[in-house]
């Protein structure tokens, strides 16, 4: 994350970004319980950062945390930008230090066709980030990132017509994307 902040945004992470030892407490103190160590190493860092996690599937800031009784117990830490899907963690496993997560969805969103699969492959580094459940359903996961110079890359599942979403450092680096990978793109 320290990385990304400071050579993919240009904004480099500062101790201000983060949540205070107080601000986490409080939201534990409203909740009942503490958040797993993962979650609140996340707040601490970047809590205050909503540049680097609000796009397609923003995390819910430290004070907003909620229990959601309707999914079976758990805590929703990320809301897809549209709000058709929710990440959380179930409570049963809450006292957890990387508790594992549950995704709940409602609807799907843009393809890439199985044909354009090698140039993804042939154009992009894989990032190393470790494969993470997609919104749409588990059979549809994986989420995979990838990268060239000046464009990122995520591709939501494997499977025929996933998904995949761009972004680009200026207009022109979207502009290569789009000859990369041609099909029909969403502006």
């Amino acid at each position: 994350m320290r990385w990304f902040a400071g050579e993919w945004i240009g904004s480099p992470l500062q101790s201000e970004d983060g949540c205070s030892v107080d601000e986490l407490r409080a939201a534990e103190s409203d909740l009942g319980f503490e958040l797993p160590a993962n979650l609140r190493e996340v707040c601490a860092l970047l809590g205050r950062r909503d540049d680097l996690t609000r796009q397609q599937d923003p995390l819910v800031p430290q004070a907003g945390l909620y229990v959601d009784d309707a999914q079976g117990g758990v805590l929703v830490f990320r809301r897809e930008n549209q709000d058709c899907a929710s990440w959380a963690i179930p409570l049963a496993q809450i006292e957890q230090d990387d508790p594992p997560g549950v995704v709940e969805s409602h609807q799907g969103s843009c393809e890439l066709p199985d044909a354009l699969a090698p140039r993804l492959h042939a154009r992009y580094a894989r990032v190393e980030l470790p494969d993470y459940a997609m919104w749409a359903s588990e059979e549809d996961s994986p989420v995979r990132w990838y990268a060239a110079p000046g464009r990122l890359l995520r591709r939501d599942g494997l499977q025929d017509h996933c998904w995949i979403h761009a972004c680009g450092c200026a207009v022109a680096d979207l502009e290569v994307i789009r000859a990369d990978l041609p099909g029909s793109w969403v502006r």
